[in-house]
């Protein structure tokens, strides 16, 4: 179909592709390029955190990556996932590095392995083992002596691994790249001196294990020779390496951003990012990497932030669940394409700049042989410009590149998408209130109720309040702090200051009152009207963190828990009592904890007499069959308040549906032109930061399956519900002013012409089908995928038109 049209249709795509490695590699680098066997190569890759997902999805992830054309697989190495105890190293199940490294080298694609071993990446600490702050004399991420020793022993750990099983590039295997330090360059400063002797010193021991591949630290400028400084951000194509022999590489193209509890959800235009991409290309540079490609999921406690929300979903081309986010995905497929066609150009010769006029660019690649390619910026945000390149016109869309093959013929405009557009939705599964359903039914509930206060024979006394992770290790979220205080009765105020991230405060048992924290500022302080009895009164105070601190200069250092004062006022007397200096009792995690009930095989579980609702501190289970079909699966936490959650003695994460996003920072529209940043474009205001989390489908048997759940403060269970995440419909708009599809492209006219702007659709299943039109329009529609409209000129033969098109289909 041609001109200017939309339309949506009833539908849902996979492919498949092998290629493996055979010899081994030789990678060097010059100023232009990374250089693998003698020739330079323009790569594109993505980052897919192994252990943000499960090995099963693995290979459709790296396959969806590789069909969206990517050349690179980058992740981290998460230093705490895998050696949580000195010594003691695990890399089983999504833990298992070395088998996501070969299933990547088994699609035929190269790996970037950045070992930091400090991550960020909003993971719990950075990454860090906590078990480092306890090392007497340590400071981390500096001149220290006894840092630098566990970060050698770590990082020849990860670089031997990889030997081992010959992993590196020169020796046959996919790993190219490799990383030390993370961002050092943004905090170093508050390091003063010590920094640059740190950095010094990481550069060398890096480069002394002989991986044969280039090293490279990001946000660094002043890394030194042979390591490459790169760039992250959501823009880096003005970014210089800080030596003429380095190539110009984008290590963090950050593809949207997370979320946090009470936070709203950020997304990223493709139409944004696509410009951002090709003008990193465009002036010079050769190796981009999406930070992420797919983010997943933050299960167990590994989410970091503080306050840092479960899903790792980070609006990537692929989606928190594996499935293809569209126009996203195929856009930039469509980018890479185009950039692809101008390689040769790229990689043989340096870029030639010129303006066309205000905030209007052209480069060029133009070689002697006859190599051309050029790019054609607009970068103002206001309105489209008509420019005059090589004796041709060019209508550049504000905010956009062009991008020309043959410095002629326009393969590609990136505010102009030829891709399709998917909307994808949660479809809820059977309650267990509907007698007709089969599968997804909770039944069999059971609980235990985890008491309040002390109950573990390893509990401790203290004189003073106790900061939180000095305490606990980490080894829960959660500290009791409890202290029985004589009054002569009456009614009071309790004060309660906190690092945070949660508080709750009970009174002789009862909760009397709660407090969280939020998103840049943590800390917690509550005034809680209590009445008091004559005698022994128990003040009990649970304090939990919701993931530790993973960024900031000394972020190992900042604290939580109950810090003080803890102050009874208005008594009597109208005196105020401080409890802060006291003897203290305290407790480490959960009774819960301790009996292990997360695994749901202990005997203690209760069915008799009322199943418990909306009461604080309770653990409850059910057994469950698995939802039908092989769609990917989430459940849904509407009733619930906040807690952990685990599916057959697996932990699918922290849950907080009670935390609501602000309600005053989304608008219904964004424009993507303009420079993005993290707050540009937000959706779900007044609603539940995340409602619905993410179950691996390869967590679940057919029937016979066991849901924990620790309901910290108090939901009904018997409301959560599952759901599957599907695909139901997918849209298109094509107007005349489009290129043909990139996989048309060619630079001879006539055919060109003959092709015109094409509008194509297809289901992301091959086992699904078109089964109805539902919009079709040949004019001026106007509106998005889902909402289309006609416009003021429309055919009315349109619908007719397509729905002729979809029996031939059909048919053929």
């Amino acid at each position: 179909m041609r001109g200017g049209n939309a339309l949506v249709c009833s539908l849902l795509l996979l492919l498949g592709l092998t290629t493996t490695f055979c010899s081994g590699a030789n990678v060097t680098y010059d100023h232009r390029a990374l250089v693998i066997d003698g020739k330079r190569r323009v790569l594109v890759s993505g980052s897919i955190h192994y252990p943000r997902s499960t090995p099963e999805m693995w290979p459709d992830l790296i396959q969806k990556s590789k069909d969206g054309g990517l050349d690179v697989i980058e992740t981290y190495v998460f230093w705490n996932l895998h050696e949580s105890v000195r010594g003691k190293y695990d890399f089983e199940g999504r833990k298992d590095l070395v088998k996501f490294v070969k299933l990547v080298a088994e699609a035929g694609l190269y790996v970037h392995l950045r070992i930091g071993p400090y991550v960020c990446a909003e993971w719990n600490y950075g990454g860090i083992p906590l078990w480092l702050h306890f090392i007497p004399g340590i400071v981390m991420r500096t001149d220290n002596e006894p840092f630098k020793a566990e970060m050698k022993r770590f990082t020849a750990k990860i670089v031997d691994m990889m030997k081992q099983e010959k992993l590196y590039a020169s020796q046959g295997g996919p790993i190219i790249l490799s990383q030390i330090e993370n961002e050092y360059g943004n905090i170093d400063s508050a390091f003063g001196n010590s920094a640059k002797t740190y950095i010094n010193w990481a550069a060398s021991m890096a480069t002394s294990l002989d991986t044969g591949v280039p090293w490279v630290m990001c946000q660094q400028n002043d890394a030194p020779d042979p390591i490459i400084n790169t760039c992250n951000g959501f823009y880096c194509d003005q970014f210089t390496p800080n030596a003429n022999n380095k190539p110009k590489m984008w290590t963090e193209n950050w593809s949207g951003w997370f979320v946090t509890y009470g936070e709203a959800v950020p997304y990223r235009p493709v139409e944004d990012l696509a410009f951002a991409v090709a003008r990193f290309y465009q002036l010079g540079g050769t190796f981009q990497n999406y930070y992420m490609y797919h983010g997943g999921t933050n299960f167990d406690r590994t989410s970091g932030g503080p306050l840092a929300t479960t899903s790792y979903d980070y609006d990537a081309p692929i989606d928190e669940y594996g499935l293809i986010r569209q126009p996203k995905w195929g856009h930039l497929k469509d980018v890479h394409k185009a950039v692809k066609l101008c390689e040769d150009a790229i990689v043989a010769t340096d870029p030639k700049t010129t303006s066309l006029g205000s905030n209007l660019e052209a480069t060029v690649y133009k070689t002697e042989s006859g190599l051309c390619a050029a790019f054609l910026a607009n970068f103002g945000t206001q309105s489209a410009a008509t420019v005059n390149f090589n004796g041709n016109s060019y209508q550049l869309p504000a905010w956009s590149v062009s991008i020309l093959p043959d410095c002629k013929n326009v393969v590609l405009n990136t505010a102009k998408i030829n891709s399709v557009a998917t909307i994808s939705k949660f479809i809820g599964q059977p309650s267990k209130d509907d007698t007709t359903a089969t599968g997804a039914s909770f039944s069999s509930w059971s609980w235990i109720n985890e008491p309040v206060g002390i109950s573990s024979n390893s509990a401790f006394t203290k004189p003073g309040l106790l900061e939180q992770i000095n305490t606990t290790a980490d080894q829960s979220d959660y500290l009791w702090y409890s202290i029985s205080t004589e009054t002569k009765g009456g009614d009071a105020v309790l004060h309660v200051d906190s690092l945070g991230h949660t508080l709750h405060a009970f009174i002789n048992g009862q909760l009397a009152g709660s407090g969280i924290g939020k998103s840049g500022d943590t800390k917690v302080s509550i005034d809680v009207p209590v009445s008091l009895i004559a005698g022994k009164n128990e003040i009990d105070l649970l304090s939990s963190t919701v993931g530790l601190q993973n960024y900031g200069a000394y972020y190992d250092k900042k604290g939580a828990g109950v810090t003080g004062p803890v102050q009874l006022k208005g008594l009597q007397n109208g005196s105020i009592v401080d409890l802060s200096s006291q003897q203290w009792t305290y407790q480490i995690g959960l009774r819960g904890e301790e009996l292990g009930l997360s695994s749901g095989t202990s005997t203690l579980w209760a069915s008799q007499p009322t199943l418990p609702k909306n009461q604080p501190l309770v653990w409850y289970k059910a057994s469950f069959d698995a939802p039908t079909g092989s769609s990917p699966v989430a459940l849904d936490f509407t009733g619930m308040g906040k807690g952990e959650a685990w599916i057959n003695g697996q932990s699918i994460g922290r849950y907080w549906p009670t935390n609501i996003a602000r309600n005053s920072v989304c608008t219904d529209s964004c424009n993507y032109r303009g420079s993005y940043n993290s707050n540009k474009c937000l959706k779900n205001c007044g609603k539940p930061s995340q409602q619905l989390y993410h179950v691996p489908r390869s967590w679940i048997k057919p029937s016979g399956n066991i849901l924990v759940l620790f309901e910290q403060t108090g939901g009904d269970p018997t409301q959560l519900t599952f759901a599957t995440r599907e695909v139901q419909n997918i849209c298109s708009r094509i107007s005349e002013t489009h290129p043909i599809p990139v996989d048309m492209w060619t630079s001879d006219e006539e055919s060109r012409k003959r092709t015109g702007p094409t509008l194509s659709l297809s289901c992301p299943s091959e086992n699904q089908i078109i089964s109805k039109i539902k919009f079709a329009s040949f004019g001026t529609p106007v509106g998005t995928c889902g909402s289309f409209t006609h416009g003021r000129c429309s055919s009315g033969k349109a619908r007719s038109v397509v729905e002729k098109v979809q029996i031939l289909t059909d048919i053929l």
